[in-house]
């Protein structure tokens, strides 16, 4: 059923605009059409058959109210009266036009009628008869109830009219005549207004649709000009597209070659300081620290060294800061490899803190862009230096390769580890996390009593 319909999608979107519209909108002035017809031709039929029936009540009422007595006093009609009923409604043109007459009172009792049997019968007053006695004339074209069979089985057009009787000085309705009309010329005259309201309305609808057709036609044939033109021009198009095909690469390695920059310049200058000439600064004054300044055992020698290191480690941390103010951050990085990245990093930690780490490379790495050496050579000397200060440089390791397609890389020690949630994550690990994260990475803190291993995952692209 859903490929059915799929087809019948398809196939109407291939049609043009024209054929659609004529489609579409034919059935809906159709139905708009239809609607119409039915409203109008109903008013017309009530208009007439109301205007009919007041004109037949009103020469009923002007032939048969001077024959009738005061009603409000008598409670049923004298011989007299009926005699001239029926030979009023028994000869001429009144005779002739009457198939049924019956006079009503309002408790329902028939005070005349031409079938006799019915006079002094008293019946439950309907609808129409009880609308009459309010003073409406009521009047219905070819409606015959269950108590009608008679009328109905002359198969003559009949015109049921129930007339109010108004006493003449007060004007209140004091009985009811209905009749049945022989309705020969109404059905011919019901039958012509509602063919030319028909006509009327169908003729009116038909130049509608052939006028906005023609413009919906004129439209298309527009649109479909239009379509040769644009697709003429797309030809032309597609050779250029060609010859900037090429030049997509070249664009993207710019692009991100720029992303690189700006986040070297702009997004990291706080991240650096504090991964690098920070970083120093406070391994120094840890170094400061040393038992072998407060001690008073240990020789002039010892203290020496520690005081070339401490000296050396301010001078890496002044040529970072210099590094950083002139836009040209590590430059070495941005030309070595990514193997050549890890094992700088952790012999600059060994050479500064005097720890040894374990490096454990798993296979060829690729090689990354920029953006992604720097943020590997920070990941590692920022997790290593966390080893160093709060893991007490204990079993400190670094490992990399590529594992689904993506280059890890992952450092550890075999510190005591933290409380993820009693910690707030600090500068170093939200300034490693956001670069990780900026550049499409994960970064992943895994912490427990047996130590702490901090890990990111890089989706790189091989530099040519």
């Amino acid at each position: 059923m859903i490929r059915i319909l799929q087809n019948l999608t398809r196939r109407w979107s291939e049609l043009s605009l024209a054929l659609q519209f004529v489609v579409a909108g034919g059935f809906g002035l159709l139905a708009v059409m239809l609607v119409v017809g039915a409203w109008v031709t109903a008013q017309i039929r009530d208009g007439v058959i109301r205007n009919s029936a007041a004109t037949t009540a009103l020469y009923v009422d002007s032939v048969i109210a001077p024959l009738l007595p005061d009603l409000r006093k008598e409670q049923e009609l004298s011989d007299s009266v009926k005699q001239a009923l029926d030979e009023t409604l028994g000869q001429g043109a009144l005779g002739k036009r009457l198939e049924s007459f019956v006079l009503w009172r309002r408790d329902g009792t028939v005070l005349y009628a031409k079938e006799t049997a019915l006079i002094g019968r008293r019946f439950a007053p309907s609808d129409n008869l009880r609308s009459a006695f309010e003073g409406n004339v009521v009047a219905e074209f070819n409606t015959f109830d269950d108590d009608e069979r008679e009328q109905k089985a002359t198969g003559l057009p009949l015109l049921e009219i129930y007339n109010p009787v108004r006493e003449p000085w007060s004007g209140e309705v004091v009985a009811v005549t209905e009749f049945y009309e022989i309705a020969d010329d109404f059905q011919a005259t019901l039958a012509s207004a509602l063919w030319s309201s028909w006509l009327i309305v169908a003729g009116a609808t038909l130049a509608a649709f052939l006028l906005l057709s023609g413009i919906v036609l004129r439209g298309s044939r527009t649109i479909d000009d239009q379509r040769g033109a644009l697709r003429r021009q797309v030809s032309e198009l597609q050779g250029l597209v060609a010859q900037n095909s090429a030049l997509r690469l070249r664009v993207q390695r710019a692009s991100r070659r720029a992303t690189a920059l700006n986040e070297r310049y702009l997004r990291r200058i706080g991240a650096d300081l504090h991964d690098g000439p920070a970083q120093l600064v406070a391994l120094a004054a840890l170094r400061m620290d040393s038992p072998i300044f407060s001690s008073d055992g240990h020789s002039g020698e010892s203290r020496s060294t520690e005081v070339a290191m401490i000296r050396k480690t301010l001078e890496d941390a002044m040529r970072e800061i210099r590094g950083i103010c002139t836009g040209l951050v590590l430059p070495q990085i941005e030309t070595a490899a990514a193997t050549d990245i890890l094992r700088l990093a952790v012999r600059e930690h060994e050479q500064r803190t005097g720890t040894s780490v374990t490096l454990t490379l798993a296979g060829q790495l690729p090689e990354p862009g920029a953006s992604e050496k720097i943020c590997i050579y920070r990941f590692v000397q920022e997790g290593l230096n966390n080893a160093y200060r709060h893991g007490l440089g204990k079993d400190q390791a670094v490992s990399a390769g590529m594992k689904g397609g993506r280059l890890f890389v992952e450092v550890s020690d075999g510190g005591p580890g933290f409380d993820p949630a009693a910690r707030v994550e600090g500068l170093g690990l939200a300034g490693l996390r956001e670069r990780v994260e900026s550049i499409g990475g994960q970064f992943e803190t895994l912490t427990g009593p047996q130590g702490t291993r901090l890990v990111i995952r890089l989706s790189v692209e091989e530099q040519a």
